[in-house]
């Protein structure tokens, strides 16, 4: 854990370890399945959030941890077996209780994006399993984070809606026929 006072180095966007597309997330389509984008997701914001302060260790010492609240997935490439990824992680915000943060899932080798998603954290005290303020020294180090992320420019993607209305969603002809799901 990063412990109360101590420098943290950030890389922006944070990159996660690479990882392969696993057999059994192969669905009767051929391709990965979308709950393992999830996973690939997942993975990574643990890798990220340790950075912080947020890992594992963070929930045995101070019995708190991250809930995730909200998620919106775009997948835009297959993803078949054997598959090399990374994912990267940005912070794009955060406050006295929650995370905004924004992913993407590139192809290892060649580097398209697969998928991306914008996820919503809270911060949980586990003892009451309500949402609590984050303590001092994570505020700073999401602050850290942060002040490094920000040097990157907006993902073109972020804060997008979903529907069916002209303007909201992307159409058809927007993607690629061979990436389509």
């Amino acid at each position: 854990m990063t412990g109360e006072g101590a420098p943290i180095f950030v890389f922006a966007p944070f990159v996660a370890s690479a990882m392969r597309v696993e057999p059994g997330w192969i669905d009767y389509n051929g391709h990965m399945n979308m709950a393992y984008y999830m996973v690939l997701f997942d993975r990574a914001v643990d890798e990220a959030f340790a950075v912080v302060g947020l890992g594992a260790d963070y929930l045995d010492e101070r019995r708190a941890s991250y809930f995730t609240a909200e998620v919106h997935t775009m997948y835009l490439r297959e993803l078949s077996v054997g598959t090399a990824v990374r994912t990267t992680v940005r912070l794009v915000d955060f406050d006295d209780k929650r995370i905004h943060a924004y992913f993407e899932i590139r192809h290892l080798e060649e580097g398209w994006v697969a998928a991306s998603c914008e996820k919503l954290f809270l911060h949980v005290d586990m003892n009451s399993r309500k949402v609590a303020p984050f303590p001092d020294d994570i505020r700073a180090n999401l602050a850290a984070m942060k002040a490094v992320h920000d040097r990157l420019p907006l993902p073109a993607t972020l804060g997008r809606s979903l529907g069916l209305k002209a303007g909201r969603a992307a159409s058809r002809d927007e993607i690629r026929p061979e990436t389509r799901h």
